[in-house]
């Protein structure tokens, strides 16, 4: 069981920064990210902190991961 929970650990965190990236990458080309000044919207500032608390999750899931391998 403490296998399986490391490598749902490991998918989670190779999801997280494998899809987030790319989707914020899309983000900050869409119209709604700026203002007719540029400077950045609701909508970036959102979208960028979910992209922070994904990779930090991705983070945080990679070393619980190792520590369940090497723990149990």
């Amino acid at each position: 069981m403490t296998v399986f929970a490391a490598i749902v650990l490991f998918l989670n965190a190779v999801f997280n920064v494998v899809a987030w990236p790319r989707f914020f990458a899309r983000v900050r080309t869409d119209a709604r990210a700026r203002d007719a000044a540029g400077r950045p919207t609701p909508f970036l500032v959102v979208h960028a902190v979910l992209l922070g608390a994904a990779l930090l999750l991705a983070l945080v899931s990679a070393v619980a991961g190792v520590l369940l391998l090497v723990a149990g």
